[in-house]
C-alpha cells in the first residue's frame, strides 16, 4: 500500500500541459505536477519526460478521493539535488563596506552615539559610491558650455 513519503518506481503513461501521469505499483496511478518535475523551471514538460519513461517518484499526497500527488524532484537523492537558491534577503549585498576592515562589535555593546557615527559613515560611503556610479554613467564631470 502506498503512503505519503514513499519513493517508488513508475512509468510515465501520459503528458499534459500541467504535468505527467505515472503508473505505480499495485495498478495505481498518480500525477506529477509540472512544478514537481525538476528543480529548474519547466516550460514544456516534453523537454523533461517522455511517455513510457521509467521514473522514480515520491508520494507527496493522497487525497480523500484517492488521487495521488507525486514529485520527481523530491525523489532525487539529496546529493543530486542542486542547493536551493538563497532568498533575496539572504544573498550577500553588493556593498562591501566591511571589506578589508574588521566588523564593529554588535549593536548591543555600542552606545547610541557610536551607532549613529557608524551609520553616518556607512551612509556617506554609500552615497559617495552611488554618486561615483551615477557620474560614470552620465559622463561624469562633463558640463555644458553656455
Amino acid at each position: 500500500m502506498l503512503e505519503v513519503g514513499a519513493i517508488v518506481e513508475g512509468k510515465v503513461t501520459g503528458l499534459t500541459a500541467f504535468g505527467a501521469f505515472v503508473s505505480l505499483p499495485d495498478g495505481k496511478s498518480g500525477m506529477v505536477h509540472i512544478s514537481e518535475v525538476s528543480n529548474t523551471f519547466v516550460k514544456e514538460i516534453k523537454d523533461f519526460l517522455k511517455e513510457g519513461q521509467d521514473v522514480k517518484v515520491k508520494v507527496v499526497g493522497i487525497s480523500p478521493e484517492g488521487k495521488i500527488s507525486l514529485s520527481i524532484k523530491k525523489a532525487m537523492e539529496p546529493e543530486k539535488q542542486p542547493a536551493p537558491r538563497p532568498r533575496r534577503n539572504d544573498r550577500p549585498r553588493s556593498s562591501n563596506v566591511w571589506q578589508g576592515q574588521q566588523k564593529p562589535q554588535t549593536t548591543e555593546s555600542m552606545s547610541f552615539e557610536d551607532m549613529m557615527a557608524r551609520f553616518k559613515q556607512v551612509s556617506d560611503e554609500k552615497m559617495t559610491d552611488l554618486k561615483r556610479s551615477t557620474d560614470s554613467k552620465h559622463g561624469g564631470g562633463y558640463s555644458r558650455r553656455k
